[in-house]
């Protein structure tokens, strides 16, 4: 075996790791801090919050008596409050007997009801704000479309099809009139495929007619880790030109002769915008069976690639408000919960497969696709994985902070909390669960394709 051919194996599997653990940690930390400062703001003193697991190797005491380390192991983190027994917060250390009323009133134990509760759920909370912050910081930086059909900065596309210029106000494609950038989308699929069409354009107060390319190219705008075209090489600003010789003018064209494959393996021309005038190359790959979610609930399974397409131009932006950017971070992290809990209700009930579910080690391959692609798109697989964990972490299952909260209800409307019997068979039958959905989830990283 040559040792040197997996030097460039071995430099990926340390990237992927690095990319996990930092996005790990950065979810672990919001989530335990969301824990301790609320408990704090509850008069809750915490005696240790830690990121990692294990010896720790590197502590520091704080002026409120709480130990600030980091664990060998980076794979989770805690916050032990005062007169916990352990991490979980379930039981006591045996100390309470020994506190004053008001030395009991600063633990876990003895907070009144609605303090342990806030407490608890303030780390999936937290994990939520952490998304909506980065979705809506993404529109301030970004700024948000204009309306109005303008073309912005041109991506790459061959030389001989790109004739627009930044500044055009498009007016009409093909004869057909445009007013807003949303109907260009939509003309995209409207016309016979052809390497370009007409537009008219406002250019300097000027009307003028030039071809340029179909507004929708087959362009490859975003590649979805550990689907066929990540595993085929293909990157963004890759155009593809051609699929078993057939020249390929449209996304949708490329689209449609994707879904009519069922997965039968498609010799793929592409041209790269590397250097002056491009690179040509060739690759073959296979589409795969994929589930959807769609606009109106539910799935739809469709041969693909793992691609998305856009138009061949940045849309002109405007500087979003503050309020508009906080309304976009909160309509996107519902609309990752609301996938999320659609698609795990489909598993279950079998309507889509098991594979959609990914374990540690698909988050990872993520992480580490997601990082090479740039650190627009590691920040917002970020807040898409702190969104989920923020999820997860509510489910009523003990161990989680749902089941706490399950717990709190339990005592809220009984006046006392469920017996530490109870608690610990509870307990144990969470763990149980929980490392049961973890082994089919890494069961899923080895075998689905």
């Amino acid at each position: 075996m040559d040792l040197l051919s997996l030097i460039p194996q071995f430099g990926g599997l340390i990237w992927t790791l690095l990319a996990f653990v930092v996005a790990l940690s950065i979810i672990v930390a919001i989530h335990e801090y969301g824990h301790y400062i609320v408990g704090r703001w509850c008069g809750i003193k915490a005696d240790v919050f830690s990121i990692g697991f294990g010896p720790v190797i590197w502590s520091k005491m704080d002026r409120h008596g709480t130990q600030w380390q980091l664990a060998a192991l980076p794979l989770g983190g805690y916050v032990k409050f005062r007169g916990d027994a352990n991490a979980a917060s379930v039981g006591d250390d045996g100390t309470l007997d020994d506190m004053t009323a008001e030395e009991r009133a600063q633990t876990m134990t003895g907070a009144s009801l609605w303090r342990r509760a806030a407490t608890v759920a303030a780390g999936p909370v937290f994990n939520f704000i952490l998304s909506i912050l980065i979705f809506g910081a993404f529109v301030v930086v970004s700024g948000r479309a204009v309306d109005a059909p303008v073309i912005g900065a041109l991506k790459p596309l061959p030389a001989e099809v790109q004739t627009l210029q930044p500044g055009d106000e498009v007016l009409s494609i093909g004869g057909r009139p445009v007013t807003d950038i949303g109907e260009m989308t939509s003309v995209a699929a409207d016309f016979v495929p052809a390497a370009t069409l007409d537009y008219e354009v406002r250019r300097n107060g000027e009307v003028l007619s030039v071809e340029a390319a179909m507004p929708m190219p087959a362009r490859v705008e975003v590649v979805t880790p550990r689907s066929a075209a990540w595993d085929s090489g293909l990157r963004p600003d890759d155009v593809i030109v051609a699929v078993d010789g057939r020249p390929i003018h449209s996304f949708p064209e490329l689209q449609s002769i994707v879904f009519a494959s069922e997965g039968r393996p498609l010799a793929v021309d592409v041209w790269r915008p590397d250097g002056g005038a491009g690179e040509e190359l060739s690759v073959t790959l296979a589409p795969r069976s994929m589930d959807i979610p769609l606009a109106e609930g539910g799935f739809e399974t469709r041969w693909l690639m793992g691609i998305n397409g856009a138009l061949f131009f940045e849309p002109v932006t405007e500087r979003a408000n503050p309020f508009e950017a906080l309304g976009y971070g909160v309509d996107q992290t519902i609309y990752i919960l609301r996938s999320s809990i659609s698609a795990l209700s489909h598993i279950i009930t079998g309507q889509i497969s098991t594979c959609n579910l990914s374990g540690p080690i698909g988050i990872a391959e993520t992480s580490g696709a997601a990082a090479s692609q740039g650190i627009d798109n590691f920040i917002w697989f970020i807040a898409v994985l702190s969104a989920a964990v923020g999820m997860l972490n509510l489910f009523p299952i003990p161990v989680l902070d749902g089941g706490h909260l399950v717990f709190h209800a339990y005592e809220a409307v009984r006046g006392r909390p469920p017996s530490d019997d109870a608690v610990r068979v509870l307990m144990t039958v969470g763990l149980a669960l929980m490392g049961a959905l973890m082994l089919f989830a890494v069961f899923n990283d080895l075998t689905c394709p």
